[in-house]
Formats: structure tokens, sequence, C-alpha cells
């Protein structure tokens, strides 16, 4: 398929950046080299972004349903002349961003340009942004940048103003169900369960409609936040909240990391059985370091908080559809617990729910600055008692 088709919800800004790359030849000169995608975390913008570099790179612009070398090389992170910074670190390091300089300022080597991607470039504090500031503002005349952030406002002023912002939309649960049926195999009503508890995350639609525990503790959480009533029940689903975030985060971060050591035996021509010779050893215990597992671990533990968090925010959003007569507009994400959330949204005032959902995005910004997770998620759970 199209390297486009992977896009969800997203088909204006398909269109647009589709002209961007049929015009680049006969444009070359004045096609724009510094972007900025924005959108909320499961928009899509990091597969965006990567759509884009390899219809950059790609002869045949990324449009023929028979991907071309190119394509497959850029979507699997191996192209020469596309180079990627992500990271499980709470920021970007400054020297990262000057390796990537470095690389930028290097000629493609097989394309007509190269492309560099920076994933949560909002993840930089300002030391590392002025850095790269130059290299954006005067790009290498064969470079094209390409970085992405949750909103523009979560980039440093002088970065987005020298880029070009592509604002992308939440897409629509139609949207992310149809996609879900048609990439995973997914049963319609599954399909549509799995797209309405993730609120247009693409990420989290998947991961609900092939795992079944991960739906069940959802069902749990919000069953358990509408029955607190004491600080006591507060504190003891703080603790479970935190307990269960461990318990995935450590069996995600070791089963990545048994992908990984299955990919370095087989990149290195080695069976999974036969010893690693010496000179590879440095690298290969490297990927399983105690310090590398720590490291995923607390960052896949804070993904997993945060998705409780949402999942908590999704409670008082229905509360407050239904205080405002909208549920036949917008709808209600948690269905199944109408009857409570109901009850909830007579006991509660309306700016009573509207300061709840700002409790939860204070403990979420406290938790993304290494704030104590259990202390700031006991602290938030006691505040949304009623």
């Amino acid at each position: 398929m199209s390297v486009w088709d992977s896009i969800v919800g997203q088909q204006p800004t398909v269109d647009l950046l589709k002209q961007i790359v049929a015009s680049q030849g006969s444009q070359r000169d004045t096609m724009t080299q510094s972007w900025l995608f924005c959108g909320p975390p499961g928009s899509g913008r990091s597969n965006l972004a990567k759509a884009f570099a390899a219809a950059l790179v790609s002869p045949d612009q990324g449009l023929n349903e028979e991907a071309t070398r190119e394509t497959r090389e850029v979507l699997a992170g191996s192209h020469p002349d596309v180079t990627y910074l992500a990271t499980d670190k709470v920021t970007i390091g400054i020297q990262e961003v000057r390796d990537l300089i470095m690389t930028s300022e290097q000629m493609p080597s097989t394309a007509p340009r190269r492309v560099i991607v920076i994933e949560d470039v909002d993840r930089m504090v300002e030391r590392t942004t002025n850095v790269l500031l130059k290299e954006i503002e005067e790009p290498a005349e064969h470079t094209v940048w390409i970085l992405c952030a949750p909103s523009a406002q979560d980039v440093l002023p002088t970065i987005r103003s020298r880029t070009r912002i592509i604002n992308l939309a939440v897409p629509s649960n139609k949207a992310v169900a149809g996609y879900l049926r048609e990439s995973l195999g997914v049963d319609e009503h599954r399909a549509a369960l799995a797209a309405r508890l993730a609120q247009g995350h693409i990420g989290i639609a998947k991961l609900y409609a092939s795992d079944p525990q991960v739906v069940k503790d959802r069902d749990e959480l919000v069953v358990d936040l509408l029955r607190m009533e004491r600080a006591s029940d507060a504190v003891v689903l703080a603790v479970k909240i935190a307990d269960q975030a461990k318990e995935q985060a450590t069996r995600d971060a070791e089963a990545q990391v048994a992908r990984e050591e299955a990919d370095f035996r087989r990149i290195n021509g080695l069976d999974p059985e036969e010893r690693v010779p010496r000179q590879l050893l440095g690298a290969y215990h490297q990927i399983a370091s105690k310090d590398e597992l720590r490291r995923r671990t607390i960052r896949r533990s804070r993904d997993v908080i945060d998705r409780a968090l949402t999942t908590l925010t999704s409670v008082y959003r229905d509360v407050c559809v239904l205080q405002n007569n909208s549920e036949e507009q917008v709808g209600l994400v948690n269905i199944e617990n109408r009857a409570a959330i109901t009850e909830l949204s007579v006991r509660l005032s309306r700016q009573g729910a509207v300061d709840r959902i700002e409790q939860i995005a204070v403990a979420r910004r406290r938790i993304e600055g290494n704030g104590a997770q259990l202390l700031d998620l006991e602290a938030m759970l006691c505040n949304l008692l009623v």
C-alpha cells in the first residue's frame, strides 16, 4: 500500500504534503526545509513524519501500492539519508543534537535530500534548543528537518517561528475503528470499543484492540474511581495504579530487550543459542544492562500512568457532557458506566468537574517533571473526592 495509507484521519494534511512532494522537482529551491508537525499524543505525528520523509527520498514519492526499497528502508529506520532522533529519556541530550547537526551537513548518499526527524522536540531544554536553532534557521541546502511536538506552544518561539507548522487533528472514532479493522483484522465490535476508549489515540487503540487485559484494567480503574468515597480509598487506588504501572512497564521493557537481543543476533548472523563472540559482547550486554533496563522501565511506567490519567480524565469529561446535555452530539467515552457517571454529574457542580480535570492535569505535569509518582497520585486522588 502507499506510504500515506497508514496515516489515520488526517486526509487534508496528507493531501497537502503530497502536493508539496510532487512539486519539489520543479520548485526545489523554494521548498520549506524546516517543519514542525504538531498533534496530541496518538494523533500519528511521528508516523506522518516518517511517511513524509519516505516520500521525499523515494523515486515514486511514496505513492505506489508496491513499496520501493527506499520506502521500506525509511519505515524500517535503515535508510542512509534519513535520520531519526527519539528518546526514552526525560530530555533530549545536547550531544545528540550536535551529532545530528554534523550529520545534516553531510551530502546525501543516494537520495536527492537528507532528512532529519526529531520526535518529541518539546523534550529539549532551552540550552539544547539553542544549539539546534541556527541549523533550523539556515539548514544545509540538501537537508530537510522535521520536528514533532504535541503543540506549537510546547516548542520555544525561536524554533516555531523558523518552521512551517503542520497541525494534526484528533482522528475520529470512525477513522480509528476503520484502521483497526483494516490493519489488524479486528472485528467491528472490538474495533469500535477500542476506538471509543482510546479517544483518538491510535497507539492506545491498537493496544486496547489487541490486549483484553489492558481493557479490563481500564474498566476496573473507572469503577474504582466512581466508588471512591474516603481518603483511604484514594491512597489504596494510588498504590494500585503505581503497582500496575510498574508491573506492566517491567514486562514491556523486558520484552523490548528480548526483541533487541534477537535482532542483534540476526543482524550478526548468530543463532538463538549461539555464544556471542568476545568482540561483540560489549554491545550485546549493553542492550540488557541494569541501567538501560531501569531507564526503559521508568519511561514506560510514566507512559502507563499517563494512560491511567487519561482514563480518569475521561470520567470527568463524561460528567461535563451530561451536565451540558451534549451526549447526543459528542457521546460518552465510558458508556458502560453511564448510570454511575450520571449520579456523579448530579453531585458535582460544573466547576467542580472542570476543577478535577485540572487536578489530573497538574498531577500529569508533576509526574512528567520527575515528581514522586505515588505521592502525586495520592494527592491527586484525594483532591478528586466529592
